[in-house]
């Protein structure tokens, strides 16, 4: 099978032609290159009418001299996410072709195409995928039939929370190749006077790190990196601490991914895949987790057709194509909105993992040290007298200013959250012992086994009214996933009462380092918006457990945290 792909969600106007058998890639692409910093949609869409008959005319004279008149046997296109003017265009076009050759049509998906082709090129089986474009950031994993949004960016994409600094100081678009070029410039001088490694010897500025569950946030950094600019902060130092905070908090989410998942592969997509650093911190995170980490070649990372060529042909052999009447394109087309046809039949076993910790689910016959997202677990003892060591290990792809800085605080945060909480009514284990200096903590063993292993309308129900008591006190957790509730479903199961205010104490909330004091329902919703999304990310039937999830909520806290959760979930970059 040959199949003609053709590219054009925002900036560049691209067609391949992919043959299945060779298993080889021709792409031609004319990217629009704004004078100024930005893509503007009109002139972008300027740019696409006159570029896309080019570059597929370009394709289709290479695709006829080598393959004859039957070149293509199916087209393929960027049906959205993406700018409605420039989809419309290439929507239109491959309508034309189709019907002009004859050929089935076919409507790919931007961003999952990004991650297939990661899957394609590496050869793995069933990676979480981590999309870095200008305009999104997400991270995507698969099962029953069906890409699940494990987390995302709440406001800007990566490259355009980038773009906005480089404006600000009077770089033409695109600015992340420039920020690149100038971090590592202030690296290698900082090396060079310090006489340590680059990153290690540069100095870094005090940024917003904004990390919740699985999701974040870049708006903060982009006010915080301009009003640097503003005050006369070395340029070259902003890109530096720029880069290191926005990356760390990707490698960050990605690794909490994974563990949620218990996934052991990582694929990386969209043109900011292209920064050398942030393929760094990535792969030093994987290789420290034991897992394999790929990133394709910079042709298929920035827009590109090559990757909905390849696809669509995936696509096109499983039977699902469009017909015209029904090939409309979407501006906010998500990809858990995709049936993924092309691997029907496969079942993934889902491993649970996740949240900052894992292993304080095991029996004491399997207390050896685990490795979870931030932290080793370990669990001694017998019986009542089980104890949970947890120790924050650092992270060798972050910064060694920013590691000490996150991993105290979140220490302390969760020392004291957790012993708040238990004083407020919300079952949480007992604080034994602080160790800053090594970040480590001694908890109460509570709990027979996690949330993600046990998942039931029960105990969402509760975890909903765990939740809202502890909103009512001021607090929110920070990091609510299925891993960071254990549950006993026997009973107690620590054999201890729990200070409860006469609750039973079945339900336990655990892991508070990233929780923080506030009465604000914006926050309170957010705690709301990382419980459902790890639901959603590993549970087959999400829906009643979410709404048993609510209900419990509902019953005990206040109403508008509901109504304001709804307009967080709208925030995400494909709605």
């Amino acid at each position: 099978m040959r199949v003609l792909g053709i590219e054009g969600t925002a900036w560049c106007a691209s067609a391949a032609l992919y043959d299945a058998e060779a298993d080889s890639v021709l792409i031609e692409s004319d990217p629009y290159e704004p004078d100024s910093g930005g893509i503007h949609p009109r002139e972008a869409a300027e740019h696409m009418s006159e570029a896309i008959p080019e570059v597929v005319d370009r394709v289709l004279t290479a695709a006829e001299a080598e393959y004859g008149p039957n070149a293509v046997d199916a087209v393929a296109f960027s049906r959205g996410p993406g700018l409605g003017p420039c989809l419309r265009i290439v929507g239109t076009a491959a309508r034309s072709l189709a019907g002009t050759l004859d050929v089935p049509l076919v409507g790919v998906n931007h961003m999952v195409a990004h991650l297939e082709i990661g899957r394609h090129r590496s050869g793995f089986e069933n990676p979480v995928c981590l999309n870095a474009s200008g305009a999104n950031a997400h991270l995507l994993g698969y099962h029953d039939g069906r890409y699940r949004v494990l987390g995302e960016t709440m406001d800007a994409g990566v490259g355009n929370a980038i773009d906005k600094f480089t404006r600000h100081v009077g770089w033409s678009h695109p600015g992340g190749p420039k920020v690149e070029a100038a971090a590592k410039e202030f690296a290698a001088d900082a090396s060079e006077a310090g006489g340590g490694g680059s990153e290690a010897a540069a100095e870094l500025l005090d940024l917003p790190y904004v990390v919740k569950g699985m999701d974040f946030s870049f708006s903060g950094i982009s006010s915080a990196t301009n009003d640097a600019a503003d005050e006369g902060v070395d340029v070259e130092r902003i890109c530096f601490s720029l880069q290191e905070h926005v990356f760390a908090m990707l490698a960050e989410v990605s690794e909490r991914a994974l563990s949620l998942t218990g996934a052991d592969e990582l694929v990386l997509g969209g043109g900011v895949a292209q920064n050398d650093r942030l393929r760094e911190m990535l792969a030093v995170m994987c290789e420290a987790r034991g897992a394999d980490f790929f990133a394709p070649e910079p042709r298929f990372l920035r827009d590109n057709a090559g990757m909905i060529a390849v696809l669509g042909a995936k696509m096109a052999a499983a039977g699902d194509t469009l017909p015209v009447a029904e090939s409309a394109v979407d501006p906010n087309f998500r990809p858990d909105q995709v049936p993924v046809t092309w691997r029907a039949g496969e079942s993934v076993a889902r491993v649970p993992g996740g949240g900052e910790a894992t292993g304080a689910g095991k029996t004491s016959a399997e207390a050896a040290d685990r490795r979870g997202a931030e932290a080793t677990v370990a669990v001694s003892g017998a019986g009542d007298d089980r104890r949970v060591t947890k120790r924050r290990v650092a992270k060798s792809y972050r910064h060694p200013e920013l590691d000490r800085t996150l991993r105290r605080e979140r220490t302390v945060a969760e020392a004291r959250l957790t012993s708040e909480a238990r004083r407020a009514g919300v079952p949480t284990p007992l604080v034994y012992d602080v160790d800053l200096a090594t970040a480590t903590l001694t908890l109460q063993y509570v709990g027979e086994r996690d949330l993600a292993a046990a998942l039931d309308e029960r105990w969402t129900e509760r975890v909903g009214r765990r939740l809202a008591r502890l909103h009512r006190a001021g607090m929110v957790h920070g990091d609510p996933t299925t891993r960071n509730v254990r549950v006993s479903p026997g009973g107690r199961g620590d054999g201890r009462s729990n200070g409860g205010a006469g609750e039973t104490p079945e339900t336990y909330l655990i892991d508070f380092g990233l929780g923080y004091h506030t009465g604000h329902v914006e926050d309170h919703a957010m705690d709301l918006h990382v419980f459902e999304g790890s639901i959603r990310a590993t549970a087959t039937d999400p829906d009643p457990l979410i709404a048993a999830f609510e209900a419990g909520y509902d019953s005990v806290g206040d109403p508008e945290v509901i109504d304001r959760l709804r307009d967080v979930a709208d925030r995400g970059r494909y709605r």
